[in-house]
């Protein structure tokens, strides 16, 4: 990789990273790599999907670091007799003045958490789409913009489980990212215990305990410090292969599409950033080849009865794909 000189503002942003991450850490134990991918994602302005079982803390890390980033933020929980217009909002007549007013919805928010988003039917599932391809809101024929940042968290259940619908691909594709969160090592649940003992955990304490890093403007500056972060031809080739590899494995329904190749390029160049980096190098496309991709690609039904899912499909991609030195 080329000698760069040290970008001052790519390390002053991964020290605030890393203050962000010391301030989710007083609520939530554990979980690092989800907070790193939610954090890689804010800077690229992706959205994000957390998926986990119930009780590891979903909503818990997404109020917290929505409390970190210092960011107006708003929940809606997505229920099946959820309404689009419960979302995006209405227009609602004025008996008084005899005209009708826009009453907005949850979703003018800087922070929005989706909670439980495959809980509610692809029809209000489908009312975030503009929202978050387009930042904006149509209400009665009239374009409303959302606020600056616009950063939406969602939370789903695994698809296995009662009571959920499969979120559309065209909905899929708006998170830049899926997040995996699993259960806590012993060390950590360990810690856990010990908080509920000493009475820490109910959110009355938590989130008061949750300071703000950073702020809108801040977070705005930061988006644009990404650009300083070079990418080598030879990790651009590399980043090809890779897209290639997955477009032509037997045990994928379908490759990564051009979008998703542009996609974990932007999150690379951010995790090169949070890792204080003015240039990406191939460990950053494999440590984030996971989270873009995961949501974006199906196994065939053989590779399925066979024991792969997508995420070792593509530990197999990333191993047999050589990086360039």
């Amino acid at each position: 990789m080329p000698d760069l000189p040290l970008v001052p503002e790519i390390e002053e942003l991964s020290t605030r990273m890393d203050a962000i991450r010391e301030a989710v850490s007083r609520a939530v134990v554990g979980q690092r790599e989800p907070v790193e991918e939610i954090l890689a994602a804010l800077l690229v302005g992706g959205h994000v999907l957390l998926q986990g079982v119930p009780g590891v803390a979903k909503t818990l890390l997404a109020r917290s670091i929505s409390a970190a980033l210092g960011l107006e933020f708003r929940r809606i929980q997505f229920t099946p007799d959820l309404m689009p217009a419960d979302v995006t909002g209405t227009q609602v007549f004025d008996f008084r003045q005899g005209v009708f007013h826009v009453q907005k919805g949850p979703v003018f928010t800087q922070v929005l958490l989706a909670d439980e988003i495959n809980r509610t039917p692809p029809k209000t599932q489908a009312a975030l789409l503009e929202a978050m391809q387009e930042r904006q809101v149509t209400l009665d024929g009239r374009s409303l913009a959302l606020p600056e940042p616009f950063f939406v968290m969602a939370t789903q259940n695994p698809l296995d489980h009662e009571g959920t619908y499969p979120l559309p691909e065209a909905q899929l594709d708006r998170f830049l990212v899926r997040v995996e969160m699993g259960y806590p090592a012993d060390g950590e649940e360990a810690e856990i215990h010990r908080r509920f003992l000493a009475g820490t955990l109910h959110l009355e304490t938590i989130l008061p305990a949750v300071p703000a890093v950073l702020d809108a403007s801040r977070i705005l500056a930061a988006r644009a410090v990404l650009d300083r972060v070079h990418v080598d031809e030879r990790v651009l080739a590399y980043l090809r292969l890779l897209l290639q590899a997955t477009r032509s494995s037997r045990h994928l329904i379908t490759g990564a599409s051009p979008r998703a190749g542009i996609a974990l390029l932007a999150m690379a160049r951010s995790w090169a950033a949070l890792e204080g980096r003015a240039f990406a190098l191939p460990d950053d496309f494999k440590r984030m080849a996971r989270p873009v991709l995961r949501h974006r690609l199906a196994a065939t039904p053989e590779a399925e009865l066979d024991g792969f899912t997508v995420d070792k499909v593509l530990d197999r991609v990333l191993d047999d794909v050589k990086a360039p030195r």
